[in-house]
């Protein structure tokens, strides 16, 4: 049977775009459809603005630590309009990169909404109007996820991030729920543009999955910010005290307590975009999250669909998306077979200050290896032994003792994302704690701590399991 084309993506994020373009690079016939904006979670309403955003939020505190270095600044004043602005016309800019990539690539753009009609066919809502039909030979779920806000009275009142980047007033006090790494990274940006930010999580602490020792350093640092976090703490219902549903609202706990706040933004997780898509069609199964079921080459359980990115509930961050598209653009098309190697992904979490990390955390080593050596250095970073801030910096190293290879490194401090990427490469080769030691520092940096340490903790045995 002859079909329009190749392959045929549906989802054009960064998992999406890369594979097409790829694929298309390789000889194929590609299509791609897209029913909001080319370019994804991460580069429309995701990682691209929320770090521009964080960017806006740290001179706050630049300006309070530049008096102490003999600065004279005149009272400072925000506008938020202005940097919410400026922050869209990048997305915008970015959108029309990826336009560009796609067609310079030679891949034909469908903006719509696709659904699965087949294992082959694909019908397209078109974004202006009208429908069609798409046949192709290969077909890949690039479609993504989206934030979750809990089925509570009220619950109409709240925003997620999506909206968070177009808000017409900064407000005042800003209530989020939530303690993943959206949620502190967003206290951060609030709280660092002056509004009053609460932080509302069930559990003790937050950035529950995080090594135990860097989500207490980043909790601390939330509270010594100025942000209040609420603990073990529910919101049941959402009650608009203005008009026409609009703020102030009151947030009402199922034992009785109240608070009020100008917003609440929810951040208690995403879920893949499956529903709606005609995957059951397609004999396309799900998980139990309700994500697409993939092997390890990216493959549904309908043998010419494939899926990539957040839509599989892997690993959800953009570069392993990319690295799974490109995969498999290189396996079906290029005559390079290669599986997605998920192993050691670098990760980071733009709270204030930043999360790093890279391999194993310190439970996870307890739980998989023998017997460990673990070093930490806590210091105040030498700026603010001047500025006087009280931040701290938290660095970690897990070396399996057997092996002497280092297995985890995680960071709590300014900078850690830019650290962490580079010695995720020495993790990823297999560096041992003497290359750590045998390499000499860089002096005065707060890197440099990761090759000065040298007296290991004294509580590394593994737990019961990795004993057995």
């Amino acid at each position: 049977m002859a079909y329009d084309y190749d392959l045929f993506v549906i989802g054009a994020g960064s998992g999406g775009v890369r594979a097409s373009r790829i694929a298309a690079g390789h000889g194929a016939r590609v299509g791609i459809c897209e029913d909001y904006r080319v370019g994804g979670t991460c580069v429309i309403r995701g990682c691209v603005p929320k770090k521009l955003l964080v960017y806006g939020s740290k001179f706050a505190h630049e300006f309070e630590d530049a008096a102490a270095f003999g600065w004279t600044l005149s009272p400072p004043s925000h506008s938020w309009a202005t940097l919410r602005d400026n922050v869209n016309k990048e997305v915008d800019r970015l959108n029309a990169v990826y336009l560009r990539l796609l067609d310079g690539a030679g891949v034909k753009l469908h903006m719509g909404r696709g659904r699965l009609m087949d294992r082959h066919t694909i019908h397209v809502t078109k974004s202006e109007g009208g429908e069609e039909t798409i046949t192709a030979d290969k077909i890949l779920i690039a479609t993504g996820g989206h934030p979750v806000i809990p089925s509570i009275p009220g619950c109409e009142h709240a925003i997620t991030s999506n909206e968070a980047f177009h808000l017409r007033e900064m407000p005042r006090h800003v209530t989020i729920i939530g303690g993943g790494y959206i949620a502190v990274e967003f206290a951060g940006i609030f709280n660092g543009l002056g509004a009053k930010v609460d932080i509302v999580l069930r559990r003790d602490r937050v950035l529950r999955g995080f090594d135990e020792e860097c989500r207490t350093a980043v909790h601390q640092a939330l509270i010594d910010s100025g942000i209040r976090v609420r603990t073990e703490t529910e919101v049941g219902r959402i009650v608009a005290k203005g008009a026409d549903g609009k703020g102030p609202y009151e947030a009402h706990t199922p034992l009785g307590g109240m608070f009020e706040t100008d917003c609440v933004m929810y951040a208690t997780g995403r879920a893949p975009n499956t529903r709606g898509i005609g995957l059951e069609k397609a004999g396309v199964q799900l998980d139990k999250a309700g994500a697409i079921a993939v092997d390890e080459w990216s493959k549904s359980t309908a043998p010419n669909i494939w899926a990539v990115g957040d839509v599989t509930d892997r690993i959800n961050l953009t570069p392993v998306a990319l690295m799974e598209g490109h995969c498999f653009a290189d396996t079906e098309f290029g005559n390079k077979p290669r599986k997605p190697d998920h192993r050691d992904v670098a990760s980071a979490v733009f709270c204030q200050p930043e999360l790093a990390s890279v391999g194993l955390t310190e439970e996870q080593a307890r739980r998989t290896l023998g017997e460990l050596r673990i070093y930490t250095a806590a210091f105040r970073p030498m700026k603010h032994t001047i500025s006087g801030r009280h931040q701290r910096t938290f660095m970690k190293m897990i070396v399996e003792a057997a092996t002497d290879r280092v297995v985890g490194i995680h960071m709590v401090g300014d900078d850690a994302a830019e650290l962490i990427q580079g010695l995720a490469v020495a993790v990823k080769a297999g560096a041992t704690k003497a290359h750590f030691d045998a390499t000499v520092g860089i002096h005065p940096t707060s890197g440099e701590e990761f090759v000065t340490m040298r007296t290991a903790r004294a509580d590394t045995a593994p737990t019961r399991a990795a004993a057995e």
